[in-house]
């Protein structure tokens, strides 16, 4: 199975408000860098985004190392997940869980991979974080 280190980071310019999504594939010395934005959206939107587009571009099952500066993904995809799932996508508040698309999304992409998840302090001087954060802000601002 391919190791693939991944980097992915969200912005919004206001929230809600115009937001981008910024990834980095790296497996070896070979790199990719993709991003997107969106006119009107959620910083937690963006950050969901920019995992699931970083999964899915992913040609086969690969052990990912997926590192990001979001605790909601992190949190979310191992540790609340499991429990929305049982009560029927309506958190604690009995309120639907917020973001259920992306969340159902991003259970699909994860499934292909086996996927370590590793917290990184934002906008910390981490090289990788700090290349994300700038494609991500430069989308958004391109949204906007």
């Amino acid at each position: 199975m391919k190791k693939v280190d991944v980097f992915t980071d969200g912005a919004c310019k206001g929230n809600p408000g115009p937001g981008g999504w910024g990834v980095l594939l790296r497996m070896g010395r070979h790199e990719k860098e993709m991003s997107g934005g969106d006119p009107e959206t959620t910083n937690n939107r963006m950050e969901m985004t920019a995992v699931i587009k970083a999964l899915n571009a992913l040609t086969e099952p690969c052990e990912v190392t997926l590192h990001t500066d979001s605790r909601y993904v992190i949190d979310g995809i191992t540790k609340w997940v499991h429990g929305w799932k049982k009560k029927g996508w309506v958190n604690a508040s009995k309120q639907p869980v917020r973001n259920a698309d992306l969340w159902h999304d991003l259970i699909e992409a994860e499934l292909r991979h086996k996927v370590s998840w590793i917290w990184v302090r934002g906008h910390s001087g981490h090289d990788e974080n700090e290349r994300v954060d700038k494609l991500a802000s430069d989308a958004a601002l391109a949204a906007g």
